[in-house]
């Protein structure tokens, strides 16, 4: 086995009426959501592909389908916590980084309690996750406020090191 392996993740949800804005676990005051089979949280989301792709084993919506009722609504915490259970045995988290990219709200004073929130839930040491925000400068659906997206990559160190 590979003592590293490093994986990335994408995800995007549009802005929705009547549902709280959750991103890295955390509520942002916001007067719209995002519409997402789950509670959207698309950094989560970002992260679980990220971490399941550098495991080698597949992606968000193998797992978590949104065709299972099971994840209607869930808190994606609940999820990174499940995609992690599947991937502590073999390896650990080296670091963690992540972007959100949106026009809106500012996330600023956010990041910190989100960067939190996921080392918490990984086990992690919080200097081995690093969260961050950006915007579009307008361009593009997410410029003109239509959605938030988000990318993360992770390194995985291998646990058979520790034996």
């Amino acid at each position: 086995m590979p003592q590293y392996r490093i994986g990335q993740g994408f995800d995007v949800h549009p802005f929705t009426e009547g549902r709280p804005l959750v991103l890295g676990g955390v509520m942002v005051a916001h007067p719209r959501g995002l519409a997402g089979h789950s509670d959207a949280d698309v950094l989560l989301h970002a992260i679980i592909d990220a971490l399941l792709g550098a495991a080698g084993l597949g992606d968000i919506g193998t797992h978590f389908p949104s065709s299972d009722s099971r994840y209607a609504g869930i808190a994606s915490s609940e999820l990174l916590r499940s995609a992690w259970a599947e991937v502590e045995d073999q390896w650990q988290l080296g670091n963690l980084d992540a972007t959100i990219i949106a026009q809106e709200p500012r996330l600023s004073s956010y990041l910190g309690a989100m960067g939190a929130h996921i080392a918490d839930v990984l086990g992690a040491p919080l200097e081995a996750v690093n969260v961050k925000a950006t915007t579009t400068d307008g361009l593009g659906a997410i410029g003109r406020g239509e959605g938030i997206a988000a990318t993360a990559v992770v390194l995985l160190e291998s646990r058979e090191q520790e034996r």
